[in-house]
């Protein structure tokens, strides 16, 4: 609202407040219709059924797979209408299907990276082609979902996946300001190291309020202006909504697996051998420079947990895949994959990357990034790059 608001923004604001009261919010929170098709151990795989309420339902073109990262619930890629990714993949036609894993507990807690890399994530890959009618799958995991889909896909090359899209998922960890300061002392041995293992040993991994507390702080800026915010935004129905369903999304955050969270501190974090191109499994090595699919890597413009300076290094590690393109888009975390500003960039571009390597024509109304010479292909993201430097 404007300092002095005017008429019609008191009246939006009162509008808004009086039916928060009487309905308990502003937000679509309906899910978008879904069937379980296969299950497992902390896999759960699900298509969303088809657009349309005829005898025969808009669906056609190769299947796309959404990979939840761990500690996040499926909702990140179906936030609330209007505002979800799985809204407008459907809506567009595409067969979608979405990968999450359940609630994690004590019991699964001897689980590590092994699990999801080599299990859940092709086991959900072969499936999804399966139900599809055999056609390859288009892979696009967020955050750790992403680093998930690139392990597997670098180290199964045989699985039928068209291409990947990665959003946000952080690369350099020596890049995210929120873990530089502390990283000296992550190295330190001795009883003082062992006490990070020892918790989450004792514990069974990381619990969720500390996963969801975490995720608050990786955006602490915005959690200690977010009242503010909302008093001066009480007339835009469209932003107060998104807040009600973030907040909706936090509370719902999972806990991780005890011996996956101590390979992520100890390889990932600790280690950073992503970094490197090359993540120890138990038995193996899995090097990123065996990806021999189309990448598309996504990185945040105001991302504090993975930073566009922690994805890109990705471009360098991957050497062998057909088509490389590196794209910045405004956000933070969250937002990049389904915040407002996604509609118009992240979704769109997502958009043309599967038509191109699907056959399909582009259902985008403006080209972007279309020129894979550049590293950044489309002018938003050479401009969002460089207002990060």
């Amino acid at each position: 609202m404007d300092l002095i608001p005017s008429p019609d923004q008191i009246v939006s604001a009162a509008a808004n407040v009086a039916h928060k009261m009487l309905y308990g919010g502003l937000a679509d929170l309906r899910p978008m219709p879904r069937t379980l098709i296969d299950d497992g151990v902390l896999r759960e795989l699900y298509h969303y059924r088809p657009a349309g309420t005829g005898a025969r339902p808009h669906e056609d073109g190769d299947p796309v797979l959404l990979v939840t990262p761990l500690a996040a619930p499926a909702l990140c890629y179906d936030l609330r209408r209007g505002c979800s990714m799985v809204e407008h993949l459907v809506q567009a036609g595409r067969p979608t299907y979405v990968v999450e894993y359940g609630e994690v507990s004590f019991a699964n807690r001897a689980l590590g990276m092994e699990h999801w890399v080599d299990e859940v994530v092709p086991c959900a890959i072969r499936e999804v082609s399966r139900h599809a009618g055999d056609r390859p799958v288009h892979v696009v995991g967020w955050s750790l979902g992403g680093i998930f889909a690139l392990l597997t896909a670098a180290d199964q090359p045989d699985l039928p996946i068209a291409s990947l899209a990665t959003i946000g998922s952080p690369i350099d960890v020596t890049q995210v300001p929120l873990v530089a300061p502390i990283r000296p002392f992550l190295g330190l041995a001795g009883e003082r190291a062992g006490l990070v293992t020892q918790a989450y040993r004792l514990m069974g991994g990381a619990p969720k309020p500390l996963v969801r507390r975490a995720f608050q702080l990786s955006s602490v800026n915005k959690l200690v202006t977010k009242p503010v915010a909302i008093a001066a935004k009480l007339d835009d129905r469209d932003f107060l909504a998104q807040v009600e369903a973030v907040d909706r999304f936090t509370a719902n955050m999972i806990a991780y697996p005890g011996r996956t969270f101590g390979q992520l501190y100890h390889r990932l974090l600790k280690g950073n051998q992503l970094a490197g191109g090359v993540v120890g499994m138990d038995d193996r090595e899995i090097s990123l420079a065996d990806l021999r699919v189309p990448l598309l890597a996504f990185g945040g413009a105001s991302d504090g947990i993975a930073p566009v300076a922690c994805v890109q290094p990705v471009a360098d590690l991957v050497p062998n895949v057909p088509d490389f393109r590196f794209e910045v888009v405004p956000g933070g975390h969250l937002g990049m994959l389904t915040g407002r500003a996604a509609r118009t960039t992240t979704w769109r571009i997502l958009d043309e990357w599967i038509d191109r390597h699907s056959g399909r024509e582009s259902r985008a109304t403006t080209a972007i990034g279309t020129d894979r010479r550049r590293r950044y292909p489309s002018a938003s993201s050479r401009g969002l790059s460089a207002a990060r430097r």
